[in-house]
């Protein structure tokens, strides 16, 4: 079972403040803002003192956690969250929320009731039906909040747009797992035993007919079947004895009723292993720090009167989470440059170091933002992730330049010293400055050989001790005119290749850092194109999903002689089938879109493109000659 590593116990997430108004809490928010995983909502819901709480505990891994209270008094208000490690998927984060119990008589607000029912609905990937006794028609009409979730919730932004049926709730819905707690009956269907799954679908079954009496029958039967494509019903006897009950958290498993710990082993595994990750419009899974953005859209839509909308929230959020994802993409690339790199060092050295930095901030930014279909905040992520490493480039050559230059006058200080003395202004003395400037620059060579500014800064002090060559050379009169004339020539020609070695080193340093920005362009087109086939995959399962429920039920109502339901349903199976092939084809086209956005990205940087420290380089050069 998993162990509450994330967080010692839970935290209050959405509660009522002083004046009547949900909102979400800090303390929650923070701890979802730190949780860079996927994350796997599992929110149960029910009357109030039916049992919820323990069952969360027991997906927590814990004996207690969520108050369970022995006492006719709701002790949950609001809705709680616990996250804990995924036991069973690395890289998820397994987020519980555990919901204020229904029809609490003494809170007398039914529609605050339903706001809790709808957040859990929208907030979660399971969603646990927990109630008590029997599946029959009174448990249904407990759960009327299922009937007016179209009225409380809407997919689609534009006003006056009709829902696709019920197939767009239910690409977006959560499973819904119904726990019936105390149950004492025998699972028989006449003399034949049948299975939780088939208790549940039998209990779901429609009458026919069109009576008042009859549609109020239907209605919460018919919400359950068209909005939630996967089902699951669990049994659970009654865990102890009623005195016992009263003290739950102390109770050692042994102690519990052994049928009763074996189903709630099973529930638990059934979560572990089938409650998938949390998504939002598009089959895009979220992070803990996204669902906590999400909560808050949510919270103030209720606040301010709106019926919450998916379409607006994704909207709303891809602008909180694409802001927040360069932001982050590029806080962790100059944490991972600067944790490491210790300048000066070669610039290959340098571009592999930023190729590891850049390919994990990308992934930080890939698994943050979504719906950048036009790439504006990929080319700002590029744009900032290139200048950063610009200046990176620009420091290391100057932190080069500064090393060469001390190597350069440790080297040449014994001709400067000469040159101070005017030891070389005699007969002979040009012959022993060019041997001792010869001399000398193999042995700065020698020792600059490493840095990546030698050339550069060996070009600059040559140029401009040519005057000074020059008066030696004129000094010295055992040289004829011709000899004197020849050395100048030498002179200019050395100097001249010296600062051909000078721009080669800059040319060489502009090709590394234009691989670097191709790289930059490779890297990003390859995780966007894996992160949108991931995403189309999944919508691809979430479509499915949802025909094969449409299909079954088809074939339900065909069943049960609901000829014209059945005909409706084959409409919208037809319907459902010509849109999956509409949204294939504007996934390939969005995905080439998305693929050109970042081809014109890279066309604002790369063309033209002079770095930095590579023209500061060449500027100086250019000065000289």
């Amino acid at each position: 079972m998993a162990c509450g590593g994330l967080m010692a116990a839970p935290v209050c997430f959405i509660e009522n403040n002083e004046n009547g108004k949900l909102h979400v809490k800090k303390e929650a928010r923070d701890i979802l803002d730190g949780i860079n995983e996927t994350v796997v909502v599992v929110s149960v819901v029910g009357l109030y003192r039916t049992g919820k709480s323990y069952l969360m505990n027991r997906l927590a891994g814990q004996q207690s956690g969520f108050a369970l209270g022995s006492t006719i008094e709701s002790k949950t208000k609001g809705i709680w969250m616990w996250c804990v490690p995924h036991p069973n998927k690395n890289g998820h984060t397994l987020v519980l929320l555990d919901t204020e119990g229904l029809g609490d008589v003494e809170k007398g607000d039914e529609k605050h009731d339903t706001w809790i029912f709808c957040l859990a609905v929208l907030l979660s990937s399971s969603l646990v039906y927990n109630s008590l006794g029997v599946i029959d028609n009174t448990a249904l009409e407990k759960l009327h909040y299922v009937t007016e979730l179209t009225e409380n919730i809407r997919v689609k932004a534009e006003v006056g747009q009709v829902e696709d049926g019920s197939a767009d709730f239910m690409r977006v819905f959560p499973s819904f797992v119904w726990a019936v707690r105390d149950f004492t009956l025998e699972l028989k269907w006449g003399d034949k035993l049948i299975t939780s799954d088939e208790y549940l679908e039998g209990a779901l079954k429609l009458k026919p007919g069109s009576s008042p009496q009859t549609e109020q029958y239907n209605m919460p039967r018919r919400c359950l079947r068209q909005f939630f494509a996967v089902r699951k019903c669990f049994v659970f006897p009654r865990p102890a004895s009623t005195q016992n009950m009263r003290r739950m958290e102390e109770l050692s498993e042994k102690e519990l009723d052994s049928e009763f710990l074996e189903q709630a082993n099973t529930f638990c595994h059934y979560i572990y292993n089938n409650a998938e990750p949390k998504t939002i419009n598009g089959g895009r899974t979220i992070t803990g720090t996204a669902l906590g953005n999400l909560a808050e859209i949510y919270v103030e839509a209720i606040r301010s009167g709106k019926v919450p909308c998916l379409e607006n929230a994704v909207v709303s959020l891809a602008k909180i989470q694409n802001v927040r994802a360069v932001e982050r993409a590029l806080q962790f690339y100059m944490t991972e440059m600067l944790s490491i790199a210790q300048l000066p060092m070669r610039p290959e050295e340098l571009s592999d170091i930023h190729k590891i930095a850049e390919k994990k901030g990308i992934e930080v930014f890939i698994t943050m933002a979504f719906n950048d279909n036009d790439q504006m905040y990929h080319q700002e992520l590029m744009g900032k992730i290139h200048n950063e490493y610009q200046d990176m480039c620009l420091q290391n050559h100057e932190a080069s330049r500064m090393q060469c230059e001390e190597v350069r006058r440790e080297v040449f200080e014994s001709l400067e010293k000469s040159f101070s003395d005017g030891s070389y202004l005699k007969p002979g003395g040009y012959g022993q400055y060019r041997d001792a400037l010869t001399q000398l620059t193999s042995d700065y060579r020698a020792k600059a050989h490493s840095q990546i500014m030698s050339e550069e800064v060996l070009s600059i002090y040559l140029r401009a001790k040519e005057e000074a060559g020059n008066m030696i050379l004129q000094a010295d009169q055992s040289l004829s005119a011709a000899e004197q004339e020849k050395e100048v020539q030498r002179l200019k020609n050395e100097i001249r290749e010296q600062w051909q070695r000078g721009l080669e080193e800059q040319n060489w340093l502009q090709e590394q850092a234009f691989k670097d920005m191709q790289r930059t362009h490779d890297e990003h087109v390859n995780q966007i194109i894996s992160q949108m086939e991931r995403e189309q995959e999944r919508m691809r399962r979430d479509n499915e999903r949802v025909l094969e429920a449409k299909v079954k039920e088809r074939e339900a109502l065909l069943q049960q002689g609901f000829q014209q339901e059945a005909a409706r349903m084959q409409r919208e199976v037809d319907s459902l089938k010509g849109d999956m092939n509409k949204q294939e084809t504007s996934q390939r086209s969005t995905l080439s879109k998305v693929v050109d956005g970042i081809g014109t990205a890279a066309t604002f940087l790369l063309p033209g493109f002079v770095p930095k420290a590579v023209g500061f380089g060449l500027s100086l050069l250019s000065k000289l000659f």
